[in-house]
């Protein structure tokens, strides 16, 4: 593929434009398509995450106790 992307401009008329800044403008384009959250989703989302997490650390760590209980008692340890 060519360096130069061809791209149309104003009434059908072609003209060149670098590859960088094709893309930057593509990003623009879409970023502008985005439908961002509102800060209250942002932040009921953030909790979310954040208690699962924790959640799900405290789970890991019974089990990983359990286990450690277990094999030392297997061991004779």
């Amino acid at each position: 593929m060519a360096r130069n992307q061809i791209a149309r401009r104003g009434a059908g008329r072609l003209t060149r434009v670098p590859g960088g800044i094709r893309f930057f403008g593509e990003v623009i384009s879409e970023l502008r398509k985005v439908t961002w959250p509102t800060r209250q989703e942002t932040t009921r989302l953030t909790v979310l995450v954040l208690a699962v997490s924790i959640a799900i650390g405290i789970f890991l760590g019974i089990i990983d106790i359990f286990f450690a209980r277990f094999f030392a008692v297997v061991a004779g340890t």
